[in-house]
């Protein structure tokens, strides 16, 4: 069973209250002052009278009403404005606003095992009331976790927030799901494929999704949902750096001996256009070995006069 509208008798609160309040006590007096048969119907138009009271709602925008009479549901009130409807309708508030959820980071395995901290932030709200209030036990929830006499606004904050918890634990099983199947860092990987750290909007897309199959049960439905928080694990996180830094330094360094080659084959290439210098196989090694510990080295080389000949 879905939602539906409310369709049954329901009319404008202000003319309600007019009848309620005005048309009515005057019948009461009226059989006051006539007779004592009619003093009985007085009677029991006066709790007739009290018992209207409850039949008054108001709604605002965002705002709905479970209509249940006798335990049977009759439909969901999403009208805003002033109403009076049958007094023996248990109206059941709820609000249709969207709300935001702060994950708070938890502890998952990545695809290859690595321990990681992984938290979401993500925006919701309610899409079917039917299923939010009959299919799931969050009214049962609500109702432990409210007191007896408690006003209808606060019973409507323990509603809502009996259904944020379900959220929370759906979310929390989402997010290991999805950073199960997924590698941390392509470092990690081995490869280009898809990771946590480079996926961006598509793990963001593919979270979302896997929320909304878990909420669709329960008649809510996720508006975005983001990885706001994402990092290795305290207990490997040091050694994680350090192997980050090691894959920085050789991509560094691979980067200085390319462009190094480069730069050793311009020179020879250019000593041997032009004519500058005449030089053997023996002499290029040795060029070439110069060159390149002066490129490729940390520090700035010491440069050494050679004050005799070339082969001394």
């Amino acid at each position: 069973m879905k939602e539906f509208d409310f369709k049954s008798f329901k009319m404008n609160g202000f003319l309600a209250l007019f009848i309620h309040l005005i048309v009515m006590p005057l019948l009461m007096v009226w059989g006051v002052i006539t007779s004592i048969p009619t003093l009985v119907l007085a009677i029991i138009l006066f709790v007739v009278w009290l018992v209207l009271f409850a039949g008054y709602i108001q709604l605002e925008p965002n705002e709905a009403r479970a209509m249940v009479y006798f335990g049977k549901y009759q439909g969901t009130f999403k009208e805003t404005g002033f109403f009076w409807v049958n007094p023996l309708l248990d109206k059941k508030k709820l609000s249709l606003r969207a709300r935001n959820l702060d994950i708070e980071p938890i502890k998952v395995n990545d695809r290859i095992g690595n321990p990681i901290m992984i938290g979401l932030v993500l925006v919701w709200k309610l899409k079917d009331t039917y299923k939010a209030m009959f299919e799931i036990d969050a009214q049962t929830m609500a109702s432990a976790n409210t007191p007896s006499g408690t006003p209808l606004g606060n019973a409507v904050a323990h509603r809502m927030t009996a259904f944020e918890n379900f959220v929370k634990i759906q979310s929390d099983a989402a997010l290991r799901q999805v950073a199960g199947q997924y590698a941390y860092d392509d470092n990690e990987s081995g490869s280009e494929e898809l990771t946590l750290r480079s996926g961006g909007e598509e793990i963001n897309d593919q979270l979302e999704q896997k929320l909304n199959e878990r909420l669709a049960m329960a008649g809510m439905e996720v508006v975005e949902a983001r990885i706001n928080y994402l990092a290795y694990a305290p207990e490997i996180a040091a050694v994680m750096l350090r192997r980050q830094q090691a894959s920085a330094i050789i991509s560094a360094r691979e980067k200085i001996v390319e462009g190094a080659v480069s730069m050793v084959k311009m020179a020879l290439h250019k000593l041997s256009e032009e004519e500058i210098v005449e030089l053997d196989e023996e002499k290029k090694a040795a060029m070439v070995s110069n060159l390149l510990v002066v490129l490729c080295a940390d520090e700035a080389a010491q440069p050494v006069v050679n004050t005799g000949t070339l082969n001394h």
